[in-house]
């Protein structure tokens, strides 16, 4: 059987579809990417705000449309927010959140495939390549104690449970001899790693480092406040990649309180300065909500003090919309659309200053990149592009006789690309 797989949202929806092809290719199905035809389409959904369940709707009736004749399974958030709602968009199975650890069973069940013995792929081969994926997505955890109040994920993930060290060093290692030189560990609350197993973050990298090789351990986006004494340590290890996603929301306190978020700016602005001491190439990167309720003139000025004090190495930046079944859906003084988009621009501009900044300080060095895509230039020329360990983009024109994807090679950060989009690398 042809099998798609395709996702909206979160790192963690990317680590369970990468877990779903493994399970899938190792009973004899093959995986297909969206041009190609399928029989079974598999949809990760989000619903993380009400233009992501939007998108989710849209995009399943799109895929229902172009493949009438593939049986579809809708499984994530939105599909466990709004189970009714789903099964109405003509998908064959909802498989909420709670279940999706036995997605294949339950497909196979409800929907009556055949399975055969896994002989149709070559024994090494990873289904990650045939997903367009360059570095593996592992799910460490899922679920969050927390309840921010603009937050609907914790809702639709539930409680927080941790996976076994074992099976998270073997799906590693299983990575690494496919071929993969980098995994990223994420979850919905990546910090609380281990607080159901008597362990925590500091543990978990801990053993990774210790029981695989392989060559890139990148973290997920992690919560400023749930850093475990002797994380910083860690790094010293070359291994694990100096580059955190500390998501902190707002740069006001005030803000902050009314978002129950449990880290306060100083605290912020102490950590990022211990982390920069330590570990020099670090990249500091976060998420920003612009327009929260009741965010005054003054407390958006504290924010834009805050991100000039930080200088972030690249900001994910969110309008606030309210989200139903959220306490911040309930807050007075919204902030108009004009408004929001206003400040949402200003932090655009603000923000791409500052990565470009970020980017130029390293020019004329060396780094390592991990190559992962190779793609055709406007002027018919192919190039190359990937990552730096500090998570800088770097691209190359595409020699069929140099790197290509998923190899590490050293190159020289020569200057910025015309479009500021990448940084553009030579051979050393």
């Amino acid at each position: 059987m042809r099998v798609n797989f395709r996702t909206l949202g979160c790192r963690l929806n990317e680590a369970e579809i990468e877990t779903w092809a493994r399970e899938f290719q190792a009973e004899g199905h093959t995986i297909v990417n969206e041009q190609e035809e399928t029989d079974l389409l598999v949809f990760n959904s989000c619903a993380v705000t009400q233009d992501a369940v939007r998108k989710s709707k849209n995009l399943i009736r799109k895929a229902t449309r172009l493949n009438p004749q593939a049986k579809v399974v809708l499984t994530g958030c939105y599909a466990s927010l709004n189970p009714e709602e789903a099964e109405g968009l003509g998908v064959d199975l909802v498989v909420a959140n709670e279940h999706k650890s036995n997605l294949l069973g339950l497909s196979k069940s409800a929907l009556s495939f055949e399975t055969m013995p896994a002989l149709a792929t070559e024994p090494d081969e990873t289904p990650l390549f045939r997903l367009g994926r360059h570095r593996a997505f592992v799910k460490v955890q899922d679920g969050c104690r927390y309840r921010c109040t603009y937050c609907i994920v914790t809702v639709a993930r539930g409680e927080e449970r941790s996976r076994l060290l074992d099976d998270i060093i073997t799906e590693i290692n299983l990575h690494h001899q496919a071929g993969l030189q980098e995994v990223v560990l994420t979850g919905v609350h990546l910090g609380g790693y281990g607080h159901d197993l008597g362990l925590n973050l500091y543990d978990l990298i801990l053993n990774v480092l210790q029981k695989t090789h392989i060559p890139r351990i990148r973290l997920g986006s992690l919560e400023p406040w749930d850093i475990p004494d002797g994380f910083i340590e860690l790094f010293h290890n070359k291994r694990l990649m100096p580059h955190l996603h500390l998501p902190m929301q707002s740069g006001s306190d005030s803000v902050l309180k009314r978002m129950a978020r449990r880290c306060r700016t100083d605290e912020f602005l102490d950590l990022v300065k211990a982390f920069r001491q330590k570990v020099p190439l670090i990249n500091i990167t976060t998420d920003l909500i612009v327009g929260f309720p009741g965010e005054s003139e003054a407390e958006w000025q504290e924010t834009l003090n805050f991100v000039e004090e930080v200088q972030f190495g690249h900001i994910h930046i969110f309008s606030f919309s309210p989200r139903a079944g959220t306490a911040a859906a309930q807050m007075v003084h919204p902030v108009s659309t004009d408004i929001k988009k206003h400040r949402s621009r200003a932090l655009h501009e603000l923000a791409d200053i500052q990565r470009q900044a970020f980017w130029s300080s390293h020019l004329g060095t060396v780094m390592p990149i991990l190559w992962e895509g190779i793609k055709e230039e406007s002027d018919g020329n192919p190039s190359i592009s990937g990552y730096t360990p500090n998570y800088i983009k770097v691209s190359r024109p595409f020699k069929n006789t140099g790197a290509g994807s998923h190899q590490i090679t050293d190159i020289r950060l020569d200057q910025l690309s015309p479009d500021a989009g990448s940084v553009m690398g030579s051979d050393v």
